[in-house]
């Protein structure tokens, strides 16, 4: 075999054997926080993953997870390459994801706000109120149903994990928040303010309270594995960023835009938060 044949089918070999020819490459898995129920996140995250695909020239595949639990360890171990999170659970994936942008949405434009709610018939009328009571939580790295009312209560002279009993809410969800409340299984509860209404259907008119608002946190952000090509992130930060304002996509995700986003815009979630 002489030399050009030689380096012809090293060429060959070096090509097939290649990620990019064996198609490793070829699909970005891109997944939410399961804030709401499957159908629901289902609905948001295909029109953008769609809208992904066509801008960067890659195809990108929806993906849904059970629980922040196992959302949170797949953006970890680089199963998932572009994901949509709070603030705090950015913040616990940031060794492996960088932000690229962050989303706008309503009167907090870039910033969201968790509230208190209880019965209306409830002793719970200010947050010194809520001190030795039951308070049922979306989850621990639930940015706008605990991480914003822990750090109100902070303010209050309340350590909420020490001075309250907390209880989860099944799958994470702020519906069943709601629900708990409303019948009366628990005292008090912490949700997002966006969805104080989310489940109107379950609960009987008149039954849920709104004690206060808490601390404004940076808006949820769309991440990537760090690892992504450079040339890519921009691609995805580009696409993101020059969504029309009344794109459908936005529309299906509730949001109004999306703006440039840096790490340490979250410093502030990482202070309250903790180790």
């Amino acid at each position: 075999m002489n030399r050009t044949a030689i380096v012809f089918y090293l060429i060959i070999g070096v090509v097939f054997l290649s990620p990019a020819w064996c198609g490793a490459e070829d699909v970005y898995e891109f997944s939410m926080l399961p804030r709401y129920f499957p159908k629901k996140i289902k609905s948001m995250i295909e029109p953008l993953a769609e809208h992904l695909s066509g801008e960067i020239g890659v195809s990108v595949n929806p993906v849904l997870t059970k629980d922040f639990t196992e959302y949170e360890t797949r953006l970890k171990n680089g199963e998932i390459e572009i994901g949509y999170e709070n603030p705090l659970v950015y913040t616990k994936v940031s060794d492996s994801h960088e932000v690229l942008a962050m989303a706008l949405k309503g009167k907090g434009g870039d910033r969201f706000r968790g509230i208190i709610i209880a019965r209306p018939d409830s002793e719970i009328q200010t947050i010194r109120d809520l001190k030795h009571k039951t308070i049922m939580i979306v989850g621990p790295t639930s940015a706008g149903g605990f991480l914003s009312q822990k750090l109100t209560l902070a303010e209050n002279g309340i350590a909420v994990e020490n001075d309250c009993d907390l209880e989860v809410a099944s799958d994470n969800k702020q519906e069943n928040v709601i629900i708990s409340v409303s019948i009366g299984d628990v005292d008090a509860g912490f949700i997002r303010e966006s969805a104080l209404h989310s489940a109107d259907q379950y609960i009987q008119p008149g039954t849920i309270n709104v004690v206060t608002p808490c601390a404004w946190l940076p808006n949820w952000a769309l991440s990537v594995n760090r690892n992504l090509p450079a040339a890519t992130k921009d691609a995805i930060r580009t696409a993101m960023i020059g969504l029309e304002k009344d794109a459908p996509v936005l529309k299906a995700m509730g949001v109004t835009g999306f703006r440039p986003a840096t790490d340490d815009q979250y410093d502030i979630v990482r202070q309250v938060a903790g180790p």
